[in-house]
């Protein structure tokens, strides 16, 4: 594998920009400056800082849901996970672990040549959402996915290591599951 990433999306309505404990979003950031600008940023760089606590955010982003939050349960865990696996295997890409949790995943996953991240957590998020749609008919929302996710490049094994480990040690999963051949 050439790649690999720490991909992380939640499920629709958790997270939401504003969190009082937190989240990752684009929000406008002041610089000052002659004259003063404002431009959006993500704050989700390993080790640093992430927004959090934004009242006027948070409200505004609950009054735009098209229905309530998704969580699920160990079933359509079950079925995700089998879905990812077989997205890997379509695709030519190594899982290396699964952490999902009832209201996001998190997945470790080598891939050939350097693909745009975004098209590879989507195909793991479109295939996943037609598994779910199959057995348990469409959300009220239209989607089991908030937009976008996570999508952390590990640079070197240690890195690699170091996201297995944060999978392994997720409190309140549904379920985990590391590749056997992983390299931890």
């Amino acid at each position: 594998m050439d790649r690999y990433w720490l991909l992380t999306s939640t499920f629709y309505g958790n997270w939401l920009p504003g969190e009082p404990r937190g989240f990752v979003s684009r929000v406008r950031e002041e610089r000052l400056g002659d004259p003063p600008s404002k431009s959006r940023h993500d704050h989700d760089q390993p080790g640093t800082p992430y927004d959090q606590d934004m009242a006027g955010l948070h409200k505004d982003a609950q009054e735009r849901l098209r229905g309530p939050p998704i969580r699920i349960n160990h079933d359509q865990a079950q079925t995700l996970l089998d879905q990812f696996r077989e997205t890997v295997r379509y695709r030519g890409w190594q899982l290396l672990a699964v952490a999902i949790m009832s209201n996001h995943v998190h997945l470790v996953v080598g891939v050939i040549g350097d693909p745009d991240p975004s098209k590879v957590l989507g195909d793991f998020k479109a295939y996943g959402s037609r598994a779910l749609n199959r057995n348990w008919g469409k959300p009220v929302s239209g989607t089991w996915w908030t937009y976008d996710g996570s999508k952390r490049k590990l640079r070197d094994e240690g890195a690699i290591r170091g996201a297995v480990e944060y999978i392994q040690n997720q409190e309140n999963p549904l379920l985990v599951w590391i590749n056997e051949n992983t390299l931890v």
